[in-house]
């Protein structure tokens, strides 16, 4: 079991290493996601020290993602997502007081299709080689396709 978790710990370093921008935004939104899920398991299973960890270790990408946006160059779409972080970090205290599934499902329900959204812009994107380290600064504006404006909200990557 060790070598199984090592060797997915190094897969995931691996591919974040080799991540676009847009790449890093949905492995963090399938951290979220991820955390959510394992939240409402172990709500389900009546295990209140998982359920707390994840929903913290939840609110912690949330932060992240929340602190790298540029509002230079991202504009109102910037400010949107700003919005949605601190409306979902407020959700998620809420979910993590009330202990409900429906809490719990409703956060799910609201990620799912902004995370999708970013995997359509993710395998729209030309690949391109990036450099160790980048994996999640902003992509440069004219990156985006233009058809995917409407995806996202606007041309600004996170």
């Amino acid at each position: 079991m060790t070598n199984n978790r090592n060797a997915a710990q190094s897969y995931l370093q691996d591919h974040a290493k080799s991540a676009s921008a847009v790449g890093g935004v949905v492995a963090l939104f399938d951290t979220i996601l991820r955390d959510f899920k394992r939240a409402e398991a172990a709500l389900a299973a009546g295990n209140i020290e998982v359920r707390v960890s994840q929903l913290n270790h939840a609110l912690l990408v949330i932060a992240e993602l929340h602190g790298v946006l540029d509002y230079a160059r991202g504009g109102e779409v910037a400010k949107r997502f700003a919005r949605f972080y601190e409306v979902s970090r407020g959700l998620v205290l809420a979910a993590n007081l009330r202990c409900t599934p429906e809490a719990l499902q409703q956060l799910i329900e609201m990620y799912t299709p902004v995370r999708q959204a970013w995997k359509t812009v993710e395998q729209k994107l030309p690949v391109t080689e990036i450099r160790q380290g980048e994996a999640c600064k902003p992509a440069p504006l004219g990156s985006m396709p233009a058809d995917e404006s409407e995806t996202t909200g606007g041309r600004w990557a996170a």
